[in-house]
């Protein structure tokens, strides 16, 4: 005969299941209509659901987004900080950090995602705080393996977080321009714009990097 702890646990465990397939949906949805276009019977239909039983897990749209952006989110705060962890020398481990932010392609769905969420942030506060938490994660992770660099002799730079500043910023201009225009901007010639600025931040020849 099941405990009823078994069964409180079985329960929670559908429960978790049905979130993370809801996210999942809802994050399908959002890349094929935008977040702003995104309606809870969009994510009810994707899933087979009614949108009862999507409100019996997330009381609001905002609060399913919001759970969905978060899901995303830890994901790469996480892979982000088994880069800044890794051994190499120094050059070697900011261009991993460079290189992972990249868009592996124009049609990245994580990029994409990010694009819509800058517009929806200009209205909506909760996707605003979310996008700046992504954001600190990766300008601490850049000044982190930046600083490294420099205690370790290999980089000479004043202003680590200044720098790690400047390069956010201009990446995400290029990114957007790629994913953008990809006719226009490669993502080779993207990631040698990166290089040579970030050779520049942290004074070291441009060969200190990959060639490619």
């Amino acid at each position: 005969m099941r405990s009823a702890e078994g069964t409180r646990g079985s329960r929670a465990d559908q429960a978790d299941q049905r979130r993370a397939e809801l996210l999942d949906a809802a994050r399908r949805v959002v890349l094929e209509r935008g977040i702003s276009n995104t309606r809870v019977a969009d994510i009810a239909k994707a899933t087979n659901v009614s949108g009862g039983l999507i409100h019996y897990h997330f009381a609001t749209k905002d609060e399913l987004i919001t759970a969905m952006l978060r899901v995303t989110i830890d994901g790469e705060v996480a892979r982000l900080k088994e880069l800044v962890q890794a051994e190499g020398p120094a050059a070697e481990r900011l261009d991993r950090v460079l290189r992972y932010y990249i868009p592996r392609s124009r049609t990245d769905q994580s990029w994409l995602l990010w694009i819509d969420a800058f517009a929806a942030g200009l209205r909506e506060t909760v996707v605003r705080d979310i996008l700046l938490e992504l954001e600190t994660a990766w300008i601490g992770a850049v000044e982190q393996v930046i600083q490294a660099g420099v205690d370790s002799g290999a980089f000479t730079c004043d202003d680590p977080h200044g720098a790690a500043e400047r390069l956010d910023s201009m990446l995400d201009g290029l990114i957007i321009r790629y994913t953008l225009h990809p006719s226009v901007l490669s993502r080779g010639r993207l990631l040698e714009h990166a290089r040579i600025a970030a050779a520049r931040e942290v004074s070291v020849p441009r060969s200190a990097f990959p060639l490619s």
